[in-house]
């Protein structure tokens, strides 16, 4: 996490809370350490943000602060709610969880008329089948550049195992798909979430070959816009 993200979520954390928070359970929110919360806390201080209390004691946020609102147009708060709605089509928990994190601060810093219609506004998105494995976890595998063991099943019912090299993860309205070097082609395939049946992440990296692999791929998307795509699996 970013030190200005932080500091925008112990402030968020002061905001709503209850009681004084002290700098271990701020710490555990953030994932620092205690030391870095109070100089965190120091910093904030030193902006004028009126936070009161002490290391062994607590914390609280002086009651009547608030950061200044963002100035959003309605339209602009329509495209939040329908962006963050248009993510469960594709079926990533983990997208969904952290797009409805946003919507909530977005939510707590605007005025009270555009806060109203953020909650009413009536924009629906339908939904998406529930996938089989995490794509949470493909995430993870790309940004640590780690190789994935997988089960895959193809149009007919059967059943493969493959080792690839995931690069990028595409999301289409009907599908989601990972982009891999696989190793049992040796070449570029990709693989719809919904039929992979198992997805485990190796410790064995690939971090020497990423950026290469991820650059042929992209030329091969280029070139196949006009054409026909590359493989499915």
């Amino acid at each position: 996490m970013r030190r200005s993200d932080r500091l925008f979520e112990i402030i968020q954390l002061l905001r709503v809370a209850k009681r004084p928070l002290t700098a271990a359970g701020i710490a555990a929110s953030v994932e620092v350490n205690p030391r870095t919360v109070y100089r965190d806390i120091a910093a904030l201080q030193a902006r004028r943000v009126p936070i009161e209390g002490a290391p062994g004691i607590g914390y609280v946020l002086r009651r009547g602060f608030d950061l200044p609102p963002l100035m959003f147009t309605i339209e602009e708060i329509e495209a939040v709610v329908v962006g963050v709605q248009l993510l469960r089509r594709t079926g990533d928990l983990g997208l969904q969880h952290a797009a409805e994190n946003v919507l909530s601060k977005v939510e707590t810093i605007l005025p009270d008329d555009l806060r109203a219609h953020m909650t009413g506004a009536p924009l629906l998105v339908s939904g998406s089948g529930a996938q089989p494995v995490d794509v949470s976890q493909v995430r993870e595998a790309i940004r640590e550049r780690r190789k994935l063991r997988i089960v895959y099943v193809d149009e007919q019912g059967r059943h493969t195992h493959r080792v690839v090299r995931p690069i990028a993860v595409a999301y289409f309205v009907q599908v989601t798909l990972i982009a891999a070097w696989c190793e049992f082609r040796h070449d570029y395939r990709h693989f719809r979430v919904d039929r992979v049946a198992k997805l485990d992440v190796l410790d064995e990296s690939f971090a020497d070959e990423a950026d290469e692999l991820l650059r042929q791929w992209l030329s091969l998307r280029t070139r196949c816009q006009t054409g026909n795509s590359p493989s499915e699996y």
